[in-house]
């Protein structure tokens, strides 16, 4: 599983009142740069403080009522899972929060959704790297009362949610989805917040609730939704918990590859679950932890390259410009097989290798570009122009730049250099077709 690291193309803003404190409200997403996380920023007595959507931020489970709530440095920001699950579950991994009001501004309805369309207007686009990925190696539970959440291995991002009320417009409902933009948009994003009618009062007199509406919010009575309401979705509150579950394993800091089952969780347990994985993650390290956050490692590139020993002929990726253009690295060493037999006594890496070690560095292009990598390769399908100006020995590095020239549809058209420090070695254009295996 490979999640790259996405920003929004632009600041998007809008206004509206916090769904539990009922007062004015003014949010705008910002771009930020490769490895800055989610980050609140809102007005503080000293100037502006920037909280990061981490789960050490969060308050005690203990004082999660209805809602999630961060606090640094003195400064409070309420009801940040609606926020947090929009950009988690369209993959924005890097972005500004500037917040006005304390709590995100509801508009229209208390869901992920105007987020989601804030999104869309604002764009989001790829940052040529891939995101450090929280990868469950293995069982994590957490009972707390009658909650019980539990991640298991998976190849993808998946969660299933479990829930009973004695409404009996609610009842039990069970759902489960693997969580790509696309299904969030669809299934998750829409699903509204919803209360029992006989808790509405009570809710109001702890201060909860006062943003809340029958335009904004769903409220069961006894089998019926008050005020002529309609659900979007038969099973729309377990949809929800699902929505709020996302915002809230939002606080690890990074995408997560795993299985996670939930039965009757709320806020609370969201966040001592995700707090746990929190704990749980050095003991959970990726095999190869990139020394530089700015490149690519092997780890990465063998998340989305299907080649393997004696056949990966790429160890680093040091640019790459989404749809544009990339920089990677071969360590040629006397160790590679093929110098046994070209030549005895006098190694040279053979000229055809050159070429599949430069194809490999412009896969790595073409293949971040596809929505799901998983189960594509890269075929050749003609190579031009092609020359060799210096032998390649073992002890050189090899550096390719490869410029996209023309993508149309799974068809494209590179060019491509080889350089061993200051000197080039060879040159080709490549054509290529993404296929699936």
């Amino acid at each position: 599983m490979l999640w790259l690291q996405r920003t929004v193309e632009h600041d998007v803003t809008i206004e509206g009142i916090g769904l539990h404190s009922g007062a004015p409200a003014r949010m705008t997403f910002q771009p930020a740069p490769p490895n800055s996380g989610l980050v609140f920023v809102v007005p503080g007595p000293k100037g502006d403080v920037r909280i990061p959507a981490l789960v050490e931020h969060a308050v005690a489970a203990a004082d999660l009522v209805r809602a999630t709530t961060l606090v640094f440095e003195g400064t409070t920001v309420h009801t940040v899972e609606h926020v947090l699950a929009a950009l988690y579950g369209m993959g924005v991994t890097n972005c500004i929060i500037r917040l006005e009001g304390g709590e995100p501004p509801v508009v229209g309805c208390a869901s992920s959704l105007p987020y989601v369309e804030m999104l869309d207007r604002a764009g989001v686009r790829d940052q040529g790297l891939p995101a450090t990925l929280y990868r469950i190696t293995r069982p994590v539970s957490l009972t707390l009362g009658d909650a019980e959440i539990t991640a298991t291995p998976a190849d993808d991002f998946r969660v299933s949610f479990e829930i009973a009320y004695d409404d009996p417009l609610i009842g039990r409902q069970f759902a489960d989805f693997e969580v790509r933009p696309w299904i969030f948009r669809k299934e998750i994003a829409p699903a509204r917040t919803f209360a029992m009618m006989r808790d509405v009062e009570g809710l109001r007199a702890q201060g909860l609730a006062l943003g809340g509406s029958l335009e904004n919010a769903l409220v069961y009575n006894n089998g019926v939704l008050e005020g002529g309401q309609s659900a979007r979705f038969t099973d729309e509150c377990v949809r929800h918990k699902i929505l709020d579950l996302l915002g809230d394993l939002a606080l690890l800091g990074m995408p997560l590859q795993g299985h996670v089952h939930a039965r009757f969780a709320g806020h609370a347990a969201n966040v001592e679950f995700t707090r746990l994985l929190a704990k749980a993650e050095r003991r959970m390290p990726r095999i190869y932890p990139p020394r530089e956050p700015k490149h690519w490692d092997i780890a990465s590139i063998m998340e989305i390259m299907p080649h393997r020993y004696p056949f990966l002929l790429v160890d680093r990726i040091t640019e790459l410009e989404p749809g544009k253009r990339v920089v990677g690295l071969k360590n040629v060493t006397i160790n590679e097989p093929f110098f046994q037999g070209h030549f005895p006594g006098h190694p040279i890496m053979p000229a055809v290798l050159i070429i599949e070690a430069m194809a490999q560095v412009g896969g790595v292009l073409l293949l971040s570009s596809v929505e799901d990598p998983r189960g594509k390769l890269v075929y050749f399908s003609g190579i031009d122009a092609a020359r060799f100006r210096q032998p390649v020995l073992p002890g050189d590095q090899l550096r390719f730049e490869l410029e996209l020239i023309k993508l149309r549809g799974s068809l494209c058209k590179m060019r491509g250099t080889g350089w061993v420090g200051d000197t080039l070695v060879a040159e080709a254009e490549l054509m290529s077709t993404i296929v699936d295996a």
